[in-house]
């Protein structure tokens, strides 16, 4: 049996990576999270080949303060809890602050990003866990963040992705329960410059459905509105005209 040994940093890091990042729909998924987590009101994602080689996701959130961009792709490095008393209190989507250092451990990435009180925004390329860029750029106020070829540096995980439009169809599928649970905010999601969904943000859950599930689902639903002292329940339900013999339609967010 071989002699213990602790790992390096980078062979640690492309490890927790690969638990955390298994494939496009997950990086998708972690950083549209983390721009409703910074109050962004407008969120664009824009893929292409299924998202392996590009992932753009832009938000008008409150942007990453400049001496905190770095620290924000260190592993556990979050703003959303400070202790072990937060957790029970979560508000936010995310707080393991692992989704940046993951991504980055695999990919390469590019950060645009500018808060309200600065003149100038930052641009702050990371390939592989290793830095490239920082540099000062004039930016509008918010976050994008561009992803190009992710496993590029294991390519073992790469063989088990699926075909373009495979990955391109989860990535669709994260993007609509994100649009259905958060009608307040404006999504829209293109793939190899096709616009697939354009959401208004206007708070209306029967148009964001009218968006995603088309005319014929919008105009068969019952609205539910039931509320007592320890709960609220809100959404529509399907008329049986439009039932299905499977879940795919069905959607839940508490």
């Amino acid at each position: 049996m071989s002699r213990i040994q602790v790992l390096d940093q980078n062979t640690i890091n492309q490890i927790a990576a690969g638990e955390e990042i298994d494939r496009p729909a997950s990086i998708v998924k972690e950083l549209m999270e983390n721009a409703i987590d910074a109050g962004a009101t407008m969120v664009s994602v824009e893929i292409e080949d299924g998202g392996t080689s590009l992932i753009r996701i832009t938000d008008n959130g409150c942007g990453i303060e400049k001496d905190d961009i770095k620290l924000a792709f260190l592993r556990h490095s979050t703003s959303k809890i400070k202790s072990a008393l937060d957790l029970l209190s979560i508000s936010s989507l995310g707080f393991r602050g692992e989704a940046l250092s993951s991504i980055a451990a695999v990919c390469q990435v590019e950060l645009i990003t500018k808060t309200a009180g600065d003149i100038t925004g930052i641009r702050y390329k990371i390939e592989g866990g290793k830095e490239v860029t920082f540099e000062e750029i004039g930016a509008p106020e918010g976050t994008t963040f561009i992803v190009r070829n992710i496993f590029f540096n294991t390519p073992a995980r790469r063989k088990f992705l699926k075909a373009a439009q495979t990955e391109a169809g989860y990535i669709s599928d994260i993007i609509e329960k994100i649009a259905l649970s958060h009608p307040e905010i404006s999504i829209s999601f293109k793939n190899n410059n096709q616009t697939k969904i354009h959401t208004s943000g206007n708070g209306n859950l029967k148009d964001v459905i009218y968006s995603i599930y088309g005319r014929d689902i919008a105009n068969n639903l019952l609205e539910i509105n039931f509320r007592n002292e320890f709960m609220s329940m809100t959404g529509f339900i399907g008329k049986a005209i439009i039932s299905k013999g499977n879940r795919s339609f069905e959607n839940y967010f508490i």
